[in-house]
């Protein structure tokens, strides 16, 4: 010590002979222990304010009282008050419209005229091709496996592209079939997958998920909530069966037909669907991804044309949309994105 304070008064003279040194003396940071216990009260600090954050994040999901209760749209939304807009809306169309929707997170349902039979048109390719992934999954089937074409038993004009390139006898893979019948809804490869796959068989894989109404073709009846119910079917096996599903779910993202349920949401949002339409019906069935994922299927009939029927679907699509931001994502429900 005695040392040292020797030492600090030779500075010291020194420093008043010598301006500069004053100058760098008065620069030199301070040696001391409080720049030592300022640093470790911001350690301190720094982690109280993570503890803080943690508890923050946690509350709700430890056992025992929650700092504050949970909102109660967080868990189940209130989607009473966009049944009432749909409805209005709705109300004010040329027509008859049927909507069903669920979202997924928290299982609630609702619907409107979701009983009425309306043809499904199209749209009942999706339990046919679905009934297929399942009997290739289960190894029933394979995709390679080959149907030949019959046009007797399964030339239809309409959609699709067979009907100009296929020649009786041609043969086409069961991976083939399945993806122009979604993707660019071909009528041909339709009928031939439910000829080839059994009729019975696909009548009984239909009924087995829980419709009311609905037979394996296009005009005869069905509801919004049969085709909600295999939309449904589509999320689980894809959830199930990541590979087999996800390729099935992407194929229904990238239809050539996309005006419906898409036409008025954000281009960069997913949405896995299948239209359908013929004379006086426009129908649209699917899941809509994003932050909070559901699935919506609208059905029409009695419209003045197709096109008319689409662009409504498409503003009820954006209602619905519009309204389910509001609520908090879900988490990982398991579906296979794009």
């Amino acid at each position: 010590m005695l040392i040292e304070s020797r030492k600090v008064r030779r500075v010291q003279e020194k420093a008043a002979g010598d301006p500069s040194t004053v100058s760098a003396l008065k620069r030199t940071p301070e040696r001391s222990g409080t720049g030592r216990f300022g640093f470790e009260k911001l350690i301190i600090a720094s982690s109280l304010a993570v503890l803080v954050l943690l508890l923050i994040l946690l509350q709700g999901r430890l056992p025992g009282p929650r700092f504050k209760p949970l909102p109660p749209w967080l868990d189940r939304p209130d989607y009473g008050p966009l049944k009432q807009e749909v409805g209005r809306y709705l109300g004010t169309l040329e027509g008859i419209y049927a909507v069903y929707f669920k979202d997924l997170a928290s299982g609630q349902v609702w619907g409107i005229n979701e009983r009425v039979p309306i043809p499904p048109a199209s749209c009942i390719k999706v339990p046919v091709v679905l009934y297929l992934y399942r009997q290739v999954a289960e190894g029933r089937l394979h995709w390679y496996d080959r149907v030949r074409y019959q046009a007797a038993a399964d030339y239809q004009g309409g959609a699709g592209a067979l009907q100009y390139t296929a020649r009786d006898g041609d043969t086409f893979s069961l991976r083939c079939l399945a993806t122009v019948s979604i993707t660019i809804s071909d009528n041909i490869a339709h009928n031939m997958l439910v000829r080839s796959l059994g009729y019975e068989n696909v009548m009984n894989f239909i009924q087995s998920i829980g419709p009311e109404t609905t037979g394996p073709y296009g005009s005869d009846s069905s509801t919004a909530r049969d085709l909600g119910a295999f939309a449904e079917a589509v999320a689980r096996f894809a959830m199930e069966n990541p590979g087999e599903g996800g390729r099935l779910i992407d194929d229904l993202s990238h239809t050539i037909f996309h005006v419906g349920l898409p036409g008025r949401l954000p281009a960069d949002l997913q949405v896995a669907h299948k239209e359908g339409s013929i004379h006086g019906v426009a129908d649209d069935m699917g899941i809509v991804f994003g932050r909070r994922p559901y699935i919506l299927v609208v059905m029409s009939k009695g419209i003045p044309d197709e096109d008319t029927g689409f662009r409504n679907i498409a503003e009820i699509s954006r209602i619905v949309y519009s309204y389910q931001q509001q609520f908090p994502a879900a988490p990982d429900l398991g579906l296979p994105r794009k």
